[in-house]
């Protein structure tokens, strides 16, 4: 997966529960990339949205250079 580092302009707080053990885990695989966990989570929503997301939704996506 490549991760694209871009702010966006405006952010909304997403919570979520998960396994303690696999919370551990992703965040050792994102720090040795260099990553923060949100950075790659914030990635995998865009990825998600391009995939199953209908044109219209697709298209209301904030537009990156």
């Amino acid at each position: 997966m490549k991760v694209t580092m871009l702010m966006e302009n405006r952010t909304a707080r997403l919570t979520l529960l998960v396994d303690p053990v696999k919370k551990q885990i992703f965040e050792e695989i994102c720090a040795r990339r260099d990553l923060t966990s949100s950075q790659v989570v914030r990635q995998m929503i865009r990825d998600y949205v391009q995939q199953y997301g209908t044109p219209d939704q697709i298209a209301r996506m904030p537009k990156h250079n």
